[in-house]
């Protein structure tokens, strides 16, 4: 029988602390690794939703991987290991306080904030004319606080550099880090014939070096249009065809539910469920372009537990 990985709470060897994030259950293993285990909750709108989704941990946990080892020529990242389907162990780092979200056309927050009538976004001022998934004439940074509870909050670059959360020349690096990741995501993406729309990056330091951490190029973190319809769709102002989680807010939304105060998450029904978790497969396969095999899922808890503490043996 399948089994969904939701909330975890291992004590693992030498285990120093223990933080859950939205998806993530993070472990400090020793003071030395992370040992984050990506678990199939999924949020949206800063929201846990009530249900967890067969299988999301492990597309999100081997996409991930497949993008950090195709982007390590460009920037050094954190992992040290993937044990596990839904696991990755990495280096202990400081993180900066920002995720670096990056934006390639109008859609999403950055489109209902322009439809909103708002023509300045974290800084950046966008031109007049444009409608929702237009191209931006050259690719935005579009920075926002890290928020441990609630909503992550937009900021512009002025405002990161003037209060002193991250130094101007470091910020300079990421900015230069988050580029040259937009542009290798976006030419992989179009070898698959999907078009990078946006995406955001997280990154940590660790005796002096950046690394990139947490997740990359996932439907979590990103969005992606198929290419061979973009244009066409945008000429007859139709939606794009996409694969990411814009989807589970737009059921959201449709049910009057984005995650403002007295709304109430709408019933996830089995149905809708197995819908959104066939959606994360059909990502994992076309942005891969690899058969998705699902791991034994049986006993899914003593499974993660066991690759862990074996990596641990081996290491810490």
């Amino acid at each position: 029988m399948t089994q969904t990985l939701n909330n975890t709470n291992f004590n693992f060897p030498k285990q120093k602390s223990f933080y859950r994030g939205k998806v993530r259950d993070v472990y400090n293993i020793d003071g030395k690794y992370l040992s984050m285990v990506v678990s199939d909750r999924i949020s949206a709108f800063d929201v846990v939703l009530p249900r967890a989704i067969p299988f999301k941990g492990q597309v999100l946990n081997q996409i991930a991987a497949k993008f950090l080892e195709a982007t390590k020529d460009i920037v050094p990242n954190w992992v040290v290991a993937v044990p596990d389907a839904n696991v990755t162990v990495g280096l202990v780092c400081e993180t900066y306080p920002v995720e670096m979200v990056v934006r390639g056309y109008l859609a999403g927050h950055a489109a209902r904030e322009y439809n909103a009538g708002k023509r300045l976004l974290c800084g950046v001022v966008l031109p007049e004319g444009l409608k929702e998934n237009d191209k931006l004439p050259q690719p935005i940074i579009t920075p926002t606080t890290k928020a441990k509870e609630g909503h992550d909050m937009d900021i512009s670059r002025e405002e990161i550099i003037s209060q002193g959360i991250v130094a101007e020349e470091e910020y300079k690096q990421l900015e230069a880090f988050t580029l040259a990741l937009y542009q290798r995501g976006t030419e992989m993406a179009a070898e698959r014939g999907l078009i990078l729309v946006d995406t955001k990056y997280e990154f940590g330091k660790k005796d002096g070096q950046i690394y990139l951490i947490d997740e990359i190029h996932t439907p979590d973190s990103s969005r992606y249009f198929y290419k061979d319809t973009y244009e066409q769709l945008q000429v007859e102002n139709k939606p794009q065809r996409q694969l990411s989680k814009e989807f589970v807010r737009q059921w959201l939304i449709e049910n009057g539910f984005q995650g403002k105060d007295g709304q109430q998450v709408p019933e996830m029904t089995d149905e809708i469920v197995n819908s959104i978790s066939e959606r994360y497969i059909e990502l994992y396969e076309k942005i891969v372009g690899e058969k998705f095999v699902k791991d034994d899922s049986s006993n899914i808890f003593e499974r993660v537990e066991s690759n862990v503490n074996d990596f641990i043996q081996k290491n810490a």
